[in-house]
Formats: structure tokens, C-alpha cells, sequence
């Protein structure tokens, strides 16, 4: 008598002999190296994109994310294991769907679940029994099961009976040159447990390590837990920052001096505020959840505070100095931004402080531009719209001695800070940059 095989055992059959078709929603920081570390173990991929403009891109061979180099991307394009499309009926080919699609905060920082929703209805359109789906985005504790499963089972197929679901948080690292998508620990769950073995087989196929855990919502809490613990501890330096520099103390040397003790520190470090799309966001969707249980989350609101208010000092620090040093006041002075993106190395410019930075600046009637190797132009921003075309300004002689200061927001490596050091007049340094390069300056002033 034949025995019928289950729907997860033919998906696990599929995933072994690496004849599963792979789907990629969202083919941004996330999903395209995602794509492409499937697409190189062996998977075919299709990546789905809302934006013509990326799907343009990769046809052509052009990556326009640094951790996917073009000869990578058309390598497996050209191999056939990976195409990508705006057309989300081709959903109905894959095996396995994965979401990786923005999570961003409303204005009143509460969740904004669109991208989600709005991609599992399309999801839904196509859903056939033995898919699996997975969430990668970012989200409160309760998503996968409150939201997305809710969702496709309108159509009437169950989860862990028709299709299975999963959560896995993403943990890309822009600019981060010794972790790449294959070598970061993936940590996994299901919706049952053969939604856990699908989850354990597909991801263990395409990465080095696969840390499973009991629940979909533990997965969820294991996202929002790493990112808070940046941003709490990120706020604490912040704090001590300001603390230190009233009694005169480099809040530098203090953090690399503690950073010597070989236990029971972990070495943080100051900035002109939070950027990139976790650690600004991610925090408050666990306060937003926490109001269902009615249970407060001091540390993370008081953190979310302390680091949305460093700008706002950077800029009065800024002003100061303009007074002291030259006479001269922020409203009458022009500043040149060094770095719009949130984080060095990268062009990566989401949720970036340099931005609040020059609309502060501009607030109080100066004048701001910028300088940016990796950041050649503003783009289109939800809440930067009057800054967007602006244009990254050359770094020459002539250039910087236009400006009344620099204001050093990102500490990129392609600057060159000696030359810069010979040229402002004036320098406010959030990053310590020149002290780490040993370059001195009586107007190099930290901020």
C-alpha cells in the first residue's frame, strides 16, 4: 500500500534536495542579501518589490546594496537561481514566501503594520496549501499570530494543517564587513511543530547556524530584546556624556578606559542621536504592546527620550561654540554636516540624526549642507520632504573654508579629517573622530 507523504514531509523533501522555490517580499537591507544567500545555497529565488526601479536594477546587474556586490548578483542571476519581479501572482510558484518588508512607527510612535498586512492580503491572493510563510520584519511579541495568521486564514486553509508559518527576525548590520547573512546565528520558530522542522530545515540549508526557539512570539521577543539593550545602554552613554562634560571630563577616554576591564562591561559610545531602522523604532513597539498588559516601560521610554533629545544638545553645544569661538551667532553662521548617513561606511540614511541636525540648525536661522562620500544626493524622506534633492557638498579647500563650521555627525573613513582639520575654522566633533586619528586642533572641539 502507498503511504501519502504529508505536506510538510514533500516541503521538507523539496527543501533537502533543494528543489523548494523561494519567495522574497521586500528586496531592501534585508531581503535582497537574504535572496541571494538563498539563491547561493542552492534554492531558485524570486524576489518581489513593490519598485520598479529595483527590479530595473537588478536586470541590469546592478546592486544597489552594498552587502551584494553586482558580480555576486548577476552571478546567480545568470546561473537562473535568481530573478526578481513586481508581479506577485508568480507567489503561487513558491514553496516558501518570506516577508521582509518595513515596520516603521507613526508619528505618535505607534506600530505601523501596512507593509505587513497589506503584503499578506497579496499573500493570500495565491496561498495554496503546503506553502510556507514567514515574517522577518521587525515587530511586537504576538504579530505572526494575532496578524498574519488571521489573515491568510480567510482564505480558508489553516495554519499547521494547510500551510505553516514562521518568524524569524532579520539581524543584517550594514557596513558590518565581518558578519554577512550566511555567518549571523538565525533564530528561528513555527506555528506547530512541523512549521518549527520547515523553519529549521529552510534557514539551516542557507545559514551556518539556526537557533530554534519554542514560540513565534519568543522569536519576536528575541528582535525587540538585542535592540533594546543597544538603546538603553546607547541612551546611558548619552546621559553620561552630558554629565561628564559639565565637570569637564572626555566621556571617550572614560569609556575606553572601562572598556580594559575583561568582565562585566560592554563598551557603548556617544553620538548626536539614533539612526538606522532598528534601534530608533524597534523599542517602541514593545512599549506599545506592554499597554495591553498595562505594564510600563520606564527604561526604554526614558531611553527613547534621552536619545531623541542628543541632536537638540549637539545643536546648542554647536551654537555655543560658534559663540565663544568666533562671535558669531548659529543664525547668522552656515555649517557643513559631515555624514548624513546613520552609521559610517554605509549610505544607509534611515532615521539618520543628521537630519534632524540640519533642520534644527536651520531652525534657529542657519545655514546647513553636507558632505557625504556614500550619499550623493537627499532622497525622498516621510519627514525630511523640504531637504530632499539637496546635494552632497565637494570637500576642498575652498569648499570648507565657506563655512563658518563643521559639525561631525558621521564618522565616515573616506573623510579626510587632517585636511579638514587645516581648513574649518571651527570643528564640533560627535564622534570622536579626530582624537581616534590623532589629530589635534585648538578649535577641534567634542561635542
Amino acid at each position: 500500500m502507498t503511504v501519502l507523504s504529508s505536506p510538510s514531509e514533500t516541503l521538507l523533501s523539496k527543501i533537502a534536495d533543494r528543489n523548494a522555490h523561494a519567495g522574497v517580499i521586500g528586496l531592501g537591507y534585508v531581503g535582497l542579501p537574504l535572496a541571494i544567500t538563498v539563491a547561493r545555497s542552492g534554492f531558485a529565488v524570486t524576489g518581489f518589490d513593490i519598485d520598479p526601479e529595483k527590479i530595473v536594477a537588478i536586470d541590469a546587474g546592478r546592486s544597489y546594496i552594498e552587502a551584494v556586490p553586482d558580480a555576486v548578483l548577476t552571478g546567480e542571476t545568470a546561473k537562473g537561481r535568481f530573478r526578481a519581479t513586481t508581479d506577485f501572482g508568480r507567489l503561487a510558484d513558491c514553496d516558501i514566501v518570506v516577508i521582509c518588508v518595513p515596520t516603521p512607527l507613526t508619528k505618535y510612535r505607534d506600530p505601523d503594520l501596512s507593509f505587513i498586512t497589506k503584503t499578506c492580503d497579496r499573500i493570500a491572493e495565491t496561498l495554496r496549501p503546503g506553502q510556507l510563510i514567514v515574517l522577518e520584519s521587525t515587530t511586537y511579541p504576538g504579530t505572526t499570530d494575532e496578524v498574519v495568521r488571521p489573515i491568510l486564514e480567510k482564505t480558508g486553509l489553516k495554519s499547521a494543517k494547510d500551510f505553516f508559518l514562521g518568524f524569524s527576525p532579520e539581524r543584517e548590520d550594514p557596513g558590518n564587513r565581518d558578519f554577512h547573512t550566511s555567518s549571523i546565528p538565525k533564530v528561528v520558530a513555527g506555528d506547530g511543530a512541523e512549521a518549527a522542522k520547515l523553519m529549521e530545515a529552510f534557514y539551516g540549508a542557507a545559514v551556518q547556524t539556526v537557533v530554534p526557539v519554542s514560540s513565534t512570539a519568543t522569536a519576536e521577543a528575541v528582535k525587540l530584546t538585542e535592540n533594546i539593550f543597544r538603546a538603553v545602554n546607547i541612551a546611558l552613554v548619552n546621559e553620561l556624556k552630558v554629565v561628564y562634560e559639565a565637570m569637564g571630563i572626555d566621556i571617550w577616554e572614560v569609556v575606553d578606559a572601562a572598556k580594559t576591564k575583561p568582565f562585566g562591561y560592554m563598551p557603548f559610545y556617544p553620538g548626536p542621536g539614533l539612526g538606522g531602522h532598528c534601534i530608533p523604532i524597534d523599542p517602541f513597539y514593545l512599549t506599545w504592546k506592554s499597554r495591553e498588559y498595562e505594564l510600563p516601560t520606564r527604561f526604554i521610554e526614558l531611553a527613547g527620550e534621552i536619545n531623541s533629545a542628543m541632536p537638540r544638545h549637539v545643536v546648542g553645544r554647536l551654537a555655543e561654540a560658534l559663540d565663544i569661538h568666533l562671535g558669531k551667532a548659529l543664525s547668522r553662521s552656515r555649517v557643513l554636516v559631515i555624514g548624513l548617513a546613520y552609521k559610517k561606511n554605509v549610505p544607509d540614511i534611515r532615521e539618520s540624526p543628521s537630519l534632524k541636525l540640519i533642520e534644527l540648525i536651520e531652525e534657529r536661522g542657519g545655514s546647513a549642507a553636507y558632505h557625504d562620500p556614500h550619499v550623493a544626493e537627499i532622497p525622498r524622506t516621510r519627514e525630511y520632504m523640504a531637504l530632499k534633492g539637496r546635494q552632497s557638498v565637494p570637500l576642498t579647500e575652498q569648499s570648507v573654508k565657506a563655512f563658518d563650521a563643521v559639525l561631525i555627525a558621521t564618522d565616515h573613513d573616506a573623510v579626510d579629517y587632517a585636511a579638514l582639520a587645516r581648513w574649518a575654522p571651527l570643528i564640533v566633533d560627535t564622534r570622536n573622530a579626530f582624537a581616534r586619528r590623532g589629530i589635534a586642533g585648538q578649535t577641534i572641539l567634542k561635542a
